[in-house]
């Protein structure tokens, strides 16, 4: 049973600032009718937009472009129980504009994956929400 309250709901600036921080997060999606899971390297846009680059041939790329998805990541520090995890949900497309794919030529992502034909991916930030795990402790 909890002994105080163990975690806070972040705003969505700070939930982007939080992002901002870490290299990798997951890719949540529809595959088959079936939910997907797929960690991926990313960054944030000047808009707040997730941007991911990957292979313009990718199964992912064919599962998400002009869907709504989720993407989630996070940090945590298991010794201390504390750390946050940020979600943010709405419209993946791939970018097809040559002058915004040419900035994100400089600015954005690089894959951690040999890319073949890269395409950049924008998910949308519609729905930022976010929580941070305080470290509280817990009585058995």
């Amino acid at each position: 049973m909890l002994e105080n309250d163990a975690f806070r709901i972040l705003d969505r600036q700070e939930c982007l600032r939080l992002l901002a921080k870490v290299p990798v997060g997951r890719v949540v999606y529809t595959r088959h009718a079936l939910p997907a899971v797929l960690p991926v390297n990313f960054s944030l846009d000047e808009d707040t937009s997730v941007l991911l680059y990957t292979s313009a041939v990718s199964d992912l790329v064919r599962a998400i472009d002009g869907v709504v998805v989720a993407f989630e990541a996070d940090e945590f520090t298991a010794a201390t129980h504390s750390g946050w995890s940020v979600v943010v949900t709405g419209l993946a497309t791939v970018v097809t504009d040559p002058a915004e794919h040419e900035r994100l030529s400089q600015t954005g992502p690089r894959s951690w994956m040999p890319v073949r034909n890269g395409v950049f991916v924008r998910i949308e930030s519609e729905l930022v929400t976010g929580r941070e795990l305080t470290g509280a402790t817990t009585t058995q």
